[in-house]
């Protein structure tokens, strides 16, 4: 094991959701590997992720990704300064698998395990991307399960702003892609679909916006677009699909970039990252950016692969950790539903 601290090679697993990955990180910005083995033709039948068989085929991948992960990097086990293992949230079945996986080697190794918080990796993902973006900033997290905005003081503190209160964007994404026939996950879909309509063609609601309000509510935007649809059909009326599509989609951009501008200004942060599956959303990328352009705050966001779940970037979060000394013990867990900002407290079996 390299006992320099100011050298390090973590060992990256990711199992929250659908995706397998495992990935070897060098001082916590360089990606020598970034494997990921994707179940989307697994569930894409189903119209969405179904937990038991998302777990049962990371028991089937994790050890294969951990091998091809080594292999690619060139390096071996016993090269590895520590492993960092998202343990939430997640679905708790496809957590238990990478935290097993982790432990294992932590404890057949002698190696520092850390646990790593999945939502702190999506921002983690960003400085991947950019060797030179350092907090403080602001993040807009934004993925199939989770929605929020958060204020990145230091590599170690992170303040929740605010969050959805129902929905996802990306969850409603997935929903009414589904509703319109496009294939799973609806979300590039989407997007791809609105290049070609007219966002100003349907007016859908735009929830919680005004002033000093940092929460989300995506459930009414989602019950119009059904409303409208459902409506449409039941009239005989033609429905464009290109036009529902960009207006479902500009109310959402629309929040987000309004609710993320007021924040960078109130909380004076110079700099804001985008996080999440949903960061890959073209229309997401360049409104944000013009509208952060104008006040003149710099823009970060991850390269495509690193948006959605991925190894590399549990190994780049897990590194800061284990710099601070944050290292956790073999009596690690799952925690599913884990809020951003909290930490698992291993003694008391409490979150704080």
């Amino acid at each position: 094991m390299d006992n320099n601290i100011h050298s390090t090679l973590v060992l990256g697993l990711e199992t929250s959701c659908d995706e397998t990955s495992a990935a070897v990180v060098r001082d916590g910005r360089t990606i020598l590997s970034n494997v990921i083995s994707s179940q989307v033709p697994v569930h894409q039948k189903f119209g969405g992720v179904v937990p038991e068989i998302a777990s049962r085929k990371h028991i089937e991948q994790v050890v294969p990704v951990i091998d091809q992960a080594l292999r690619e990097a060139q390096v071996t086990l016993d090269e590895i300064s520590a492993i960092g293992v998202t343990y939430g949230p997640g679905l708790v079945g496809a957590l238990l698998v990478g935290v097993a996986a982790a432990k294992a080697l932590a404890f057949a190794k002698r190696l520092p395990l850390v646990g790593v918080h999945h939502l702190e990796g999506h921002i983690f993902a960003n400085l991947l991307t950019h060797p030179d973006l350092e907090p403080p900033f602001l993040a807009l997290v934004v993925s199939g399960g989770h929605t929020s905005l958060v204020k990145v003081a230091s590599y170690n503190e992170f303040l929740l702003i605010g969050q959805t209160r129902d929905d996802a964007a990306g969850e409603a994404f997935d929903k009414i892609a589904r509703v319109m026939g496009l294939p799973y996950p609806g979300g590039p879909h989407i997007d791809r679909l609105a290049a070609e309509g007219d966002s100003a063609a349907i007016h859908f609601p735009r929830a919680l916006t005004g002033h000093g309000s940092y929460e989300f509510s995506f459930s009414g935007l989602k019950s119009a677009v059904l409303n409208y649809l459902n409506s449409a059909r039941q009239k005989g009326e033609a429905i464009v699909h290109a036009d529902v599509a960009a207006s479902f989609q500009a109310a959402i951009v629309d929040v987000l970039v309004e609710k993320t501008l007021q924040a960078a200004q109130e909380y004076d942060l110079k700099k804001v990252v985008l996080a999440g599956g949903v960061a890959a959303n073209s229309s997401l990328r360049s409104h944000l950016a013009n509208a952060l352009a104008i006040q003149n705050i710099q823009f970060y966001y991850p390269q495509t692969v690193l948006c959605t779940d991925n190894a590399a970037m549990v190994a780049c979060r897990a590194h800061y950790q284990f710099l601070a000394g944050k290292i956790s013990s073999l009596s690690l867990n799952a925690r599913p539903t884990m809020r951003l900002g909290q930490s698992f407290n291993e003694k008391n079996n409490n979150l704080y």
